[in-house]
């Protein structure tokens, strides 16, 4: 396997917003066509608005990268004890290759140590990020209509001290403390 085929997860900087805005696009489209909506957050975020949360000290996001191409992102809202995982987003034409699984992972040694439970939201009909999700220990908690789209919300508590699974081992984390 050469270097380029190692996925490399760090977080994201301003300086890869504008890639980091395609990414998500280029992700995002299959969701809006199954919800027949072009109107998901994640595709009318701006680049301002997209680096305005970059900056924000209660969003931690990370970027998968394959040499020095972003395929891959995930974005954490953190408050108190709880994080909220949205916008997973990996480059379509490498989706099924497990990069949305190691970020799911990797992003747990990022966050807090008081964090005591990570909850994530999808569409509803979206079957194979919720069964993603059900592999990676989250269990659906209720679904919530937001306009058009009704969203499935999903939970994993988190024991404490233990909040770095071992499958993140396997991914290639740079930039710890």
């Amino acid at each position: 396997m050469s270097d380029d085929s190692q996925v490399r997860i760090d977080v994201v900087t301003t300086a890869d917003a504008g890639e980091l805005l395609t990414v998500r696009r280029a992700a995002f489209v299959a969701e809006a066509q199954i919800f027949n909506d072009p109107h998901i957050p994640a595709l009318t975020q701006t680049l301002d608005e997209l680096i305005v949360d970059l900056e924000s000290e209660d969003v931690v996001t990370l970027g998968a990268w394959q040499g020095h191409r972003l395929i891959g992102s995930i974005r954490v809202g953190l408050e108190g004890g709880k994080a909220t995982i949205g916008r997973l987003a990996v480059a379509p034409d490498l989706q099924g290759k497990g990069i949305g699984t190691q970020l799911l992972f990797a992003v747990l040694s990022y966050l807090p140590e008081d964090t005591t439970e990570v909850w994530v939201f999808t569409g509803q009909n979206s079957k194979h990020n919720i069964a993603l999700y059900n592999k990676a220990g989250y269990e659906h908690q209720f679904d919530q209509v937001a306009g058009d789209l009704t969203y499935a919300y999903l939970r994993k508590v988190l024991e404490a001290g233990a909040i770095v699974d071992d499958e993140a081992d396997d991914v290639a984390i740079r930039g710890e403390n």
